[in-house]
């Protein structure tokens, strides 16, 4: 049996912040009282905030590690640890990696090939020798706008740990890039195209679209089933597009795009999780809805780091400000993802819980982590 005490800290409960200390005993919540201990051995937590590990249900770091800067390949055990230290560095205790599913291998310039099954079990391998410090779990983006969707989401299991696939369609004019001048400054931002590569590329992603749509998004909701995982829409732009993702079962909103969406989307019952970053930021890089927007209307439940793995502690605090309310702030990357993945053994302190904890202080708007805790083993 190991047990580690921890006093002298403000501690997030579900509705307050509680002075007081907290017992972990073979990896689980033990006990929370109020105030401080004498005991021998605690450690003085010197009136920090004690939260529940953050949970990051779609962050696109690890690609950012794995390719560092276009078409350069880094050696992806490397890559991995380096993203899973880099969370735990920021809070996140647990972390559905985000993967695409779906390829393109028959246009020239705008071909993208498989990597998500390879890349998973490189996770799976370091898990099982112990090199990761977080917990770590899959989130298969089943690309609509590609060749290979189905062949690829054939080869993941239920013993593969995939708990959300999002259904994820990029067709020109629509949702996210409903504007084509923003998604003609993002592509021929990301990939240097002129004009014409551009208007090509469009025409691409729309005949992809024409001629595998269909298939593609019942395979995917099918695919879902088949795994156990959760269902996930995305940038959702329209009612009746909420309404079509409510039929095929989706649970959780990534980033809709409009309040329209978001309103929608709540009607249905369907948890709306936005972007941290559009929150710090001010406002959505592609010109859609702002989080903060959806926020003071009461239509946001989760927060997601997305790109920025340090923005989802931010985000929550800058939510509990701005909701005069810390615990709703921070519930948003600690219980509500947890509900919505499906996630029953954490998120919260609680007796009986995992002990994933992280320690922060407050410096004015900001939290700087000082601690963060897996299953009671201390990694950051």
């Amino acid at each position: 049996m190991t047990e580690t005490l921890l006093s002298n800290a403000r501690i997030l409960l579900a509705d307050r912040i509680l002075h007081g200390c907290l017992l972990i005993r073979d990896g689980r919540i033990a006990a929370v009282e109020a105030g401080p201990t004498a005991a021998a051995g605690a450690e003085d937590l010197e009136g920090d905030l004690l939260l529940p590990g953050l949970i990051e249900l779609h962050t696109d770091n690890l690609e950012r590690h794995i390719e560092p800067r276009p078409k350069v390949d880094w050696p992806h055990a490397a890559a991995i640890i380096a993203h899973d230290a880099e969370l735990a560095s920021v809070g996140i205790t647990t972390v559905f990696d985000a993967l695409r599913v779906g390829s393109v291998t028959s246009r020239a310039k705008s071909n993208y090939g498989e990597y998500a099954r390879a890349l998973a079990c490189e996770i799976a391998a370091l898990r099982r020798v112990g090199a990761l410090r977080i917990s770590h779990a899959l989130h298969l983006r089943a690309e609509v706008c590609s060749e290979t969707l189905v062949e690829e989401l054939a080869k993941f299991g239920p013993e593969d740990g995939v708990g959300i696939v999002s259904l994820m369609d990029h067709t020109p004019g629509q949702r996210q890039f409903r504007d084509l001048t923003q998604l003609r400054n993002y592509v021929c931002g990301k990939h240097g195209f002129s004009e014409a590569e551009f208007a090509d590329h469009v025409a691409g992603q729309k005949d992809l679209s024409a001629r595998f749509g269909a298939v593609h998004e019942a395979a995917t909701v099918s695919g879902a089933r088949r795994l156990g995982a959760v269902l996930a829409s995305h940038d959702d732009t329209t009612g009746d597009q909420v309404a079509r993702s409510a039929l095929h079962g989706a649970r959780l909103a990534e980033f809709p795009t409009t309040p329209e969406a978001a309103r929608a989307c709540r009607d249905h019952g369907i948890a709306v999780m936005m972007g941290a970053p559009n929150l710090v930021r001010g406002g959505s890089h592609s010109g859609n809805v702002a989080a903060q927007a959806l926020a003071e209307a009461d239509l946001l439940d989760i927060l997601s780091s997305d790109y920025v793995p340090s923005s989802l502690l931010s985000g929550a605090l800058m939510l509990g400000d701005l909701w005069g309310d810390l615990p709703r702030g921070l519930a948003t990357v600690t219980r509500a993802p947890a509900m919505a993945a499906q996630l029953h053994d954490r998120g919260e302190i609680a007796p009986g819980k995992r002990a994933d904890l992280i320690r922060v202080r407050r410096f004015g708007t900001a939290g700087m982590l000082r601690a963060t805790w897996v299953a009671g083993q201390r990694v950051a």
